[in-house]
């Protein structure tokens, strides 16, 4: 970008969601369009100074702007469909559009909301340098269930189940639901529950317990409620979950040639026990 023509620079933000979703900004006062995505100056969105350096730091800056029907709505943040979303911010000459540079890439953390408003924090692409590295040796499993290493299929018959919303309590913390039956108590503790209807739809949230209930019903407490809590006569659905110890991988999915724990460790108060005097340890 040429120094003599600076005044004309502006910044364009475009946001993808993970469902395919495409939103274009920029703080110009004037509509704006390139790599297909049209970036609109009414939007209310703006940023702080991008901060950025050299070696493995990790590049951060936050964005925040207003909430809008037809833009990036409350309902869509609470049900954290902009959870994770890819970010790029151009600075760009509205006067040509091809004179531009690419200055940011990362994705959205943190969103907060409030009075109408949102700010969101932007993580650049060395965040994924944060990750833990490497196999970490402990009596429990270190596979998802159901990942590449567990390799128990969870679509089995006994495994999953559809049961209808009856009642919603504590915000949506906990679901008393109908149409499941025949399941010991926390028999999907440590799985997910997935919304099937209403504005929620497609939201999922850990569960934290769950037992049959004297009428028939079962109560399902979560760990969180979903952003968006689902209404009574809502259908949902409800995976089995493991709590990565041997005895439940043996026994409850019957799956222990693809444990990737290590049960026959020692516990931390053998390791660190004073020596004894004879005999063996």
């Amino acid at each position: 970008m040429s120094a003599d023509r600076t005044t004309a620079v502006a910044r364009a933000w475009a946001v993808a969601r993970r469902d395919g979703m495409v939103l274009g900004f920029t703080d110009h006062d004037c509509l704006l369009e390139f790599e297909g995505v049209r970036f609109r100056p009414d939007a209310g969105l703006s940023a702080r100074a991008v901060v950025q350096g050299l070696g493995l730091s990790v590049d951060n800056t936050e964005a925040q702007g207003v909430l809008s029907d037809d833009a990036i709505t409350e309902a869509d943040l609470m049900a954290g469909r902009w959870d994770g979303a890819e970010v790029r911010l151009w600075e760009v000459d509205w006067q040509a559009p091809a004179d531009r540079r690419l200055v940011f890439r990362g994705h959205l953390g943190e969103v907060a909301r409030g009075n109408g408003a949102f700010r969101a924090e932007l993580r650049g692409l060395a965040e994924a340098l944060n990750v833990p590295q490497g196999r970490v040796f402990h009596p429990r499993c270190s596979a998802r269930l159901g990942d590449g290493q567990c390799r128990f299929d969870t679509g089995r018959d006994g495994y999953n189940a559809l049961g209808e919303v009856t009642r919603v309590e504590e915000d949506g913390a906990r679901l008393i639901l109908r149409g499941i039956a025949g399941h010991d108590t926390d028999w999907f503790a440590h799985g997910r529950v997935t919304l099937l209807d209403g504005e929620g739809a497609g939201l999922s949230a850990s569960i934290k317990s769950d037992r049959a209930q004297p009428d028939g019903g079962r109560l399902v407490e979560l760990w969180a409620a979903p952003g968006l809590p689902p209404a009574v006569g809502d259908r949902v659905r409800l995976e089995a979950g493991c709590d990565k110890r041997a005895e439940t991988c043996r026994l409850k999915f019957l799956n222990h040639l693809n444990f990737r724990g290590f049960p026959h460790l020692p516990p931390e108060d053998w390791l660190i026990a004073p020596q004894a005097a004879g005999g063996r340890r």
